[in-house]
């Protein structure tokens, strides 16, 4: 049709054989109605059904004369490729190094190092990273996905405790001189394994929270301020419950508040020198998925894990 503009829009649509239909609008510019940007007026007259089966695409018009629109939010055809073929590789990448260091800092956090006077535990290398994909998720995918991650962790690493413990009590060969050091290393008290837990939880959905509500108020801006200013809210309670539930009572609060402000400290400034390669992997996977999420109307409840 000459002089028509042409829009896409793809709706989803509950179906059993079709995943998603898309709608292939041709509208001319003749409508003196109200529009968005400077497709000003536009009226709809003629409408292209697309459908994305699993193998193929194929399309079916429908004569719609004389309707006004509006424009309408929905997922591109890109979306809907990405809805029908599951999470992208490099959110499984992502979602994988995310899980791999939290649960190698809950196996390395037995040894304790000091670095610069500081005693701490080995775990400070590794589990910054964990921060730092959440950065990446939240900031990219949105505080949804996140959110779903963080369970995920969170499941994985309870069971790398249970099979470590089932591993521990399960009766050794007589040969096997071990089982004293495999307790000492790999072996957990209840106390520390629920203060770890609770201050997963608490410092990565506060991370992700303070993120995600930091990108809307800044509109998509100073992405270091959003970056530095969760890490410093989730490390900080992270450190704060884990310290004060796992050792309160058996060492001096004069140490306990020592201990609790130099992990904050440590692991803080570790996010804040890797904010550059955070700055790269952002930019290329959202030009990558096509994607940036704006938790505008999103429902923070971290237990909305189906939302």
């Amino acid at each position: 049709m000459i002089g028509n503009s042409v829009e896409v829009v793809v709706v989803p649509v509950l179906s059993s054989k079709l995943h998603l239909v898309g709608a292939y609008k041709e509208a001319s510019n003749d409508c003196t109605g109200p529009g968005k940007g400077d497709r000003v007026g536009t009226q709809l007259t003629h409408r292209r059904l697309v459908f994305y089966s699993a193998g193929r695409r194929c399309s079916a018009p429908v004569f719609m004369p004389s309707v006004c629109i509006e424009e309408v939010f929905g997922l591109s055809r890109q979306g809907a490729t990405g809805h029908r073929e599951g999470y992208s590789l490099a959110f499984v990448v992502v979602v994988a190094v995310f899980v791999t260091a939290l649960i190698s800092a809950n196996v390395t956090a037995v040894k304790l190092v000091e670095v610069f006077g500081l005693v701490l535990p080995a775990a400070v290398v590794v589990f910054p990273i964990s921060y730092i994909c959440g950065d990446v998720l939240t900031e990219v995918y949105g505080y949804r996905a996140t959110r779903r991650v963080i369970w995920l962790g969170f499941l994985c690493n309870l069971l790398v405790v249970v099979a470590i413990y089932l591993g521990q009590v399960l009766p050794a060969a007589s040969y096997w001189e071990a089982q004293e050091a495999y307790e000492r290393i790999l072996g957990y008290t209840p106390r520390l394994l629920a203060a770890s837990f609770i201050a997963y939880l608490v410092g990565e959905f506060a991370n992700a929270i303070v993120l995600a509500k930091m990108k809307v108020a800044t509109n998509g801006r100073f992405l270091w301020s959003r970056i530095i200013g969760s890490t410093l809210v989730g490390q900080g309670l992270d450190s704060l419950v884990f310290i004060a539930l796992a050792f309160a009572g058996t060492i001096p609060v004069s140490a306990l508040l020592a201990a609790i402000v130099a992990q904050w400290l440590v692991k803080s400034f570790y996010e804040a020198i890797a904010t550059p390669l955070t700055y790269i992997v952002v930019n290329r996977l959202k030009r990558a998925e096509d994607l940036d999420v704006y938790d505008r109307d999103t429902s923070f409840n971290p237990l909305l894990v189906g939302r």
